[in-house]
């Protein structure tokens, strides 16, 4: 008798205490805080309901509903040596791609793919992709390493060392990942090239090439500096004679001018008075008395 009368206070005792606590543990299970920068799939028995939570407070059913949070920040895949992966701020890091030029020279190819999850798409990633480093392992790693081993391959070894190949294969690389991006629920936001690596032995090639390169251009140079400066000397012994022709011809009518002058002072100077009865050269001379008188 004792037992069951005690039997109602039991009761009363776990109603009174047990339930409150029950109740306040459901009311946490049911509260999901969305912190900025992310967005959380709902799924209900591990189905996707299609409910996605934004930044913020939100209620969803405890031991039915679960959500699975995605980051929509801009993420940064890299490849990389090992020893710089260290020093990377990078969210994911890989190793470079290895491929072959168009002429075929071996080259290794570092990138880096700056993205962001797009939050409208992020229930069709939970149900069809997984979690965002599925995301990444499936779409981002696999796809940019396939273009960053194909596309090299339409360049030459040259073009990609010394010309603007490396501008050229990240551009191709963008505009081929986009689409791909876009229908995996992704925002591809940029793709850098930041170094093609040759093997030492072509590095070497190349700079002997351009030595001897450098060599050939100066020495026409040289040989064009020489030409320009025999064309001025020879322009300037014309210039010279030019002048001294000049002065010849000047200096010469002077000495004419001045002879005459002189020649007639001198005739001035010894005349008597009388007109020359005869005048002429030595070969032939004239009688002009007659004439005068």
């Amino acid at each position: 008798m004792n037992e069951y009368f005690r039997m109602p206070d039991f009761r009363k005792f776990f109603i009174s205490y047990f339930t409150p606590a029950i109740v306040i543990v459901l009311f946490l299970l049911s509260i999901r805080i969305i912190s900025a920068g992310e967005v959380s799939v709902v799924a209900r028995f591990g189905r996707v309901t299609g409910r996605v939570l934004d930044p913020g407070a939100h209620l969803i059913i405890p031991l039915v509903e679960n959500t699975k949070s995605y980051n929509t920040k801009k993420i940064i895949y890299e490849t990389s040596t090992v020893d710089k992966q260290k020093a990377s701020e990078a969210d994911y890091k890989d190793y470079p791609v290895d491929t072959n030029t168009e002429d075929g020279q071996q080259v290794n190819i570092f990138y880096t793919v700056r993205f962001s999850i797009d939050s409208t798409k992020a229930a069709w990633i939970a149900q069809n992709i997984g979690s965002e480093i599925a995301l990444v392992e499936k779409v981002v790693k696999t796809e940019s390493r396939i273009w960053a081993r194909n596309v090299p391959r339409r360049f030459s070894a040259h073009m990609l060392y010394t010309g603007d190949g490396s501008i050229k294969v990240q551009n191709e690389i963008f505009d081929a990942l986009k689409p791909t991006f876009e229908e995996n629920g992704l925002v591809l936001d940029s793709v850098g090239i930041r170094e093609i690596q040759f093997t030492d032995q072509y590095i070497s090639a190349i700079e002997t090439k351009q030595i001897e390169a450098v060599k050939v251009e100066t020495e026409q140079n040289i040989a064009e500096q020489a030409k320009h400066q025999k064309d001025a000397r020879i322009t300037q012994a014309q210039g010279e004679a030019e002048e001294q022709r000049l002065q010849r011809l000047t200096l010469d009518a002077q000495v004419l001018q001045k002879i005459s002058l002189d020649n007639q002072k001198l005739f001035i100077e010894k005349w008597n008075g009388t007109m020359p009865k005869i005048i002429g050269s030595e070969d032939m001379l004239f009688d002009v008395s007659n004439i005068i008188e």
